[in-house]
């Protein structure tokens, strides 16, 4: 049962939405206009203002708590020091709530969208949302994209398939964060409904290429804040593992962002915050923006493309072959001690197994592994595994 909020709360919530009109720049967004899909009763007795409520209700999904083991960048990697996804978010939200403090926008709606933006990715990281996304397109599925699946998750799947119900700004931020789109400026495309949030969802899901915009300033500041916390992040770990040198960082690189994660995080950050809100947008500086493109073409072709990194790749992919085809199995034959009803459908509302195709109950199972748990499902069907690097 929900209890009576003391009055004077809701007289301090009033004060906090008075102080940010005052306060906040007028590109920002203010909480008392978050708006939500659907209504809900007693709302307006919530001491809490909206995107806050927005961020509670993200860090108490079970799928954040996932984040703890999920794949940034380097899997079956045998070192604690390395950058995991719950620690990536983490790192992000910072990071975005710096820039935005200077700039005066709102940093409860910066962290909802950066703690939940990439809740949708599966098991080993962006190699695995790769495979994940052959399934689909081979059993009749639209595209899988990570982002989108962190939208499908918060509000189809969370709670029993009620969803956390989020305001429209959380999930447009979620659903547009794209770090690795290069931008040198970025301004929200302002005024959207749910009806064209719907519209872009549909159209992301068809178009992979497809570049969508945030509504927000939030949701762009969260879109460099993302790239910002992994770009210097990655080659630190990559130096960690001795895949690169730190000499090997371009040198118009050194020279722009000198040569370790912190000098890069801060040249990045200070930059946005010293070119401010030019013009309705966000923007680094035109030799940062061409350094930070140099960089990403560096980390590409040094890192994330490089084979020493992928040792594992060819029995992962069996393995993500073999738990897609055993989770159609389970269900065509409606095996209701299997891991995929226990672990899965069994805490789904009707509406969501009456809606949904198989291979789209699925491809939400898997998406929302660890990898450790995809790991021991996938040794319980006799795949190969591969063995962590490091590992005796």
């Amino acid at each position: 049962m929900r209890h009576a909020t003391n009055p004077h709360l809701l007289v301090l919530k009033d004060q906090l939405n008075a102080l940010e009109a005052a306060r906040l720049s007028p590109l920002a967004s203010l909480s008392r206009a978050g708006v939500r899909r659907r209504f809900e009763e007693g709302q307006e007795e919530d001491h809490r203002q909206a995107f806050a409520v927005d961020g509670d209700r993200v860090l108490h999904s079970r799928a954040y708590t996932r984040y703890i083991d999920k794949t940034q960048v380097f899997y079956m990697v045998e070192n604690d020091h390395i950058t995991h996804r719950v620690l990536h978010v983490q790192l992000v939200a910072k990071v975005a709530r710096t820039i935005g403090r200077y700039l005066r926008l709102n940093e409860d709606l910066i962290e909802a969208i950066a703690l939940g933006h990439d809740i949708g990715h599966p098991p080993f990281g962006h190699d695995g949302e790769k495979l994940l996304d052959a399934l689909c397109r081979e059993h009749g599925l639209p595209s899988f994209q990570h982002n989108l699946q962190s939208v499908r998750f918060l509000e189809c799947i969370e709670r029993q398939g009620r969803g956390w119900n989020l305001t429209l700004q959380t999930l447009d931020g979620i659903m547009c964060h794209d770090g690795e789109i290069h931008n040198r400026s970025l301004a929200p495309r302002s005024g959207k409904a749910f009806a064209d949030f719907d519209r872009e969802v549909a159209a992301k899901e068809l178009d992979h290429g497809l570049e969508l915009v945030p509504m927000t300033m939030e949701g762009c500041v969260v879109r460099f804040a993302d790239t910002i916390a992994y770009i210097g992040r990655d080659i630190e770990d990559a130096i960690e593992l001795r895949l690169i040198r730190r000499d090997d960082i371009p040198p118009r690189c050194q020279a722009i962002f000198g040569r370790s994660n912190g000098s890069i995080v801060y040249r990045l950050v200070t930059d946005l915050i010293a070119n401010g809100l030019e013009d309705g947008a966000i923007a680094f500086s035109e030799d940062v923006s061409l350094g930070l493109k140099e960089l990403k073409t560096f980390n590409y072709e040094r890192i994330y493309l490089n084979p020493a990194i992928k040792q594992g790749l060819a029995r992962i992919t069996d393995c993500y072959r073999a738990l897609f085809a055993s989770c159609l199995n389970q269900f065509i034959r409606q095996e209701r001690q299997a891991e995929m009803y226990v672990n899965f459908l069994n805490e789904q509302g009707q509406e969501y197994v009456a809606d949904q195709q198989p291979a789209a109950m699925a491809r939400d199972f898997i998406a929302g592994m660890t990898d450790k748990y995809f790991l021991r499902q996938a040794r319980l069907l006799g795949c190969e595994l591969p063995k962590k690097t490091g590992e005796t």
